[in-house]
Order: structure tokens, then sequence, then C-alpha cells
């Protein structure tokens, strides 16, 4: 059963086509990789998806409905929640603050009971540090213990992209959108998060859309993948076929890849 469908998504800036007439669905449970040159308009579908940006042309139907329209609010209380290319954390806040930001989408206190710390309030707030602690705990000790204290830009920077994932899982998502998590990482902190991503879909049931430039990492982690080139589908199947691809080699890899 498909969780998302992108269905003949176009976006241009001015003269500049970014998506021409993209397709692709990403069924609940797999792990879906999007691959192709810089340019290739892979960002730009994760901020169409995620309402940063209003297609032109087509639509985005998550669980069955439109959510063309929604506000990036909207669409990650629906159960959507990504991360950036470029690492986005509120540096100055600690490392639980920062997770427990990704919490609040879900908040329901009011004016008042914030005001007033009402029963209801002091409630939530223990729901929404419990649900962040719980994030940064699926990064073991990476994130844990004095770390949750210290404030974020401390951090190393294979940690600030583990935060920047631990609060997009304190939203409560059913679908994941990862924008090329392993840039910037060494070949051990790449391996590690690669085994994360495996483990998010197995242990915390999340379906996972991945844009990712580092080709071992797609084949360790994709049930399927998408390759794309100037905002359309080149080719679109296993890692293997779509590695192949003539398309693809000519487009994106350069040389045949090893299947």
């Amino acid at each position: 059963m498909n969780l998302l469908d992108v269905q003949g998504v176009s976006k241009h800036f001015g003269g500049l086509y970014a998506l021409s007439g993209l397709d692709f669905a990403v069924e609940e449970g797999e792990i879906l990789s999007i691959i192709g040159p810089n340019g290739a308009g892979k960002s730009t579908v994760f901020n169409v998806i995620t309402g940063l940006y209003a297609p032109d042309d087509g639509d985005v139907v998550f669980r069955g409905e439109s959510i063309v329209g929604l506000t990036p609010n909207q669409i990650t209380r629906l159960g959507i929640a990504r991360t950036f290319q470029t690492v986005h954390l509120f540096p100055n806040m600690t490392v639980l603050e920062n997770a427990m930001v990704g919490q609040h989408c879900r908040s329901r206190t009011t004016i008042f009971g914030a005001v007033f710390l009402t029963p209801s309030m002091r409630r939530e707030e223990r729901s929404i540090r419990e649900h962040a602690e719980s994030a940064l705990g699926f990064f073991g000790q990476r994130l844990a213990g004095y770390r949750q204290d210290q404030p974020a830009f401390s951090l190393s920077y294979a940690n600030r992209r583990r935060l920047e994932m631990a609060r997009a899982l304190a939203t409560e998502p059913s679908l994941l959108l990862l924008d090329e998590p392993t840039a910037g990482m060494n070949p051990r902190e790449t391996l590690e998060l690669r085994d994360h991503i495996v483990r998010m879909r197995d242990d915390l049931g999340l379906t996972i859309l991945v844009i990712e430039h580092d080709m071992r990492v797609v084949k360790g982690v994709s049930d399927r993948v998408v390759a794309c080139d100037y905002g359309q589908k080149i080719a679109e199947g296993s890692y293997e076929d779509v590695a192949n691809d003539e398309h693809v080699i000519e487009a994106y890899l350069g040389t045949k890849a090893a299947g």
C-alpha cells in the first residue's frame, strides 16, 4: 500500500524547471532512495512534499489525501518529518531542548495553561520531555547523559546530524524524509548512520525517503531507488537495476556501478 504518492509534480523558478512531471510512490514500511546529480531536483521535491514550496502542477497524496496547500506545521502533524541538507538546529539551546521542539507540533497547551502552569500543561510538558528523551536514546550514548544538557553548538558535526534526526523522530512521524544524512561524515560515521537508517525502519516501523549521494549507503539501505535528472524520473527499481541503467550511468554515476 502506498503511503505517499507524488503525482506529476512540476515546480519552476522563473524559466528554470526544478521538477517536471515527477511521479513516484513510497510504499508503507519501505526505504526509498532518490539519487541524481546536483540540480536534479531532489531537495526541491522534499520542499514540495513538506509544504515549503507549492507545486505549479501535480499533486502530493499522503494516506490517500492531498496535502498540497497545507502548511509545513500541518504536514508535520499528519506524520511527515524531515531533516535538511544543511543542519538546522537551535545552536544555543540544549540537546534536550532541541529534541523537545519536535514535540511541540503536537502541543495542545493554551496561553492560559502556559501562564498559570495548569496540571494539564505540566502533564504535557512531561510527555514532551519523555518523547524527546526517547528520540535521543535511539542514538545510544551519542546523545545521552551529560550531552543532553550541552548546547547544540558544542556537539561534533556527526552528532549535530544525529540530533536533527532525533528532533524529527520526536515529532512521531510515520514518514521520515532524510536529505543527504551522511554528507560530511567520515567512513566510520557513514556506516554507523547507515545502520541507524535501517533500524528506524526495522525497530521504529518508519517509512523512509532518503536523498543520498553515497552509493554505498544507497545500496545498504534501499528497498527501491528512484533516479532523477533535470527534475524528471529517469529510472526506478532495485539498486542493481538503477545503478546499471544506461541513463543513470550517463547522468550520474559516470561509470558502470558494481551490482
